[in-house]
């Protein structure tokens, strides 16, 4: 069973992306189950969002302590050292940063990506969900661009079609990562 743990803050759209996700691995013919927990519920408060993915029914109702990867859309969240502390050995890291992929670290692969930067480019306001759901597709190769576009088309609360450029426009600047070894 693949687990993916998304963290946030209220408004960033955690909750959101993780469903957007989801519905993309469904549209693959897996099973899926996403839900979110929330801090102090405001904007800006730290949001957490759980998403599994299996080839059979899931049974398993708790949060998720060790996923595979992890998904985080405010970099200023890794002030707490155990977002990173939990993720599995091989594990992937993607991180909302205006730096380039940086080399693996403690045996995770993270990859940086300049969400904020790609969504104002696309006529977003800063909710990066969707861009870094592309750059987790893109990188992982664990999702086909085609199941997530369709999932952002429907998923998508509000500008559609720019979601769906943000979110590809991340897939192919992380795309290939994982043959090249990032």
């Amino acid at each position: 069973m693949l687990e993916i743990r998304i963290h946030g803050r209220g408004g960033q759209g955690a909750q959101v992306g993780c469903q957007i996700l989801a519905g993309a691995f469904f549209k693959t013919g897996r099973w899926v189950q996403a839900f979110a927990a929330y801090g102090g519920e405001r904007r800006g408060a730290p949001v957490t969002a759980y998403l599994r993915v299996d080839e059979r029914p899931i049974r398993v109702r708790s949060d998720i302590e060790r996923p595979h990867h992890i998904i985080v859309l405010d970099a200023t969240l890794l002030d707490d050292s155990s977002i990173v502390a939990s993720l599995r050995p091989g594990g992937w890291l993607f991180v909302n940063a205006p730096l380039p992929g940086v080399p693996p670290w403690n045996s995770v692969r993270v990859v940086t990506v300049d969400a904020t930067a790609i969504a104002l480019r696309r006529g977003l306001s800063p909710v990066v969900s969707t861009t870094m759901l592309g750059a987790f597709a893109g990188a992982s190769g664990l999702v086909p661009l085609e199941k997530l576009v369709e999932a952002v088309r429907e998923g998508s609360p509000a500008r559609a079609e720019e979601n769906i450029a943000a979110c590809v426009e991340a897939y192919w600047a992380c795309a290939g990562l994982e043959a090249i070894g990032a």
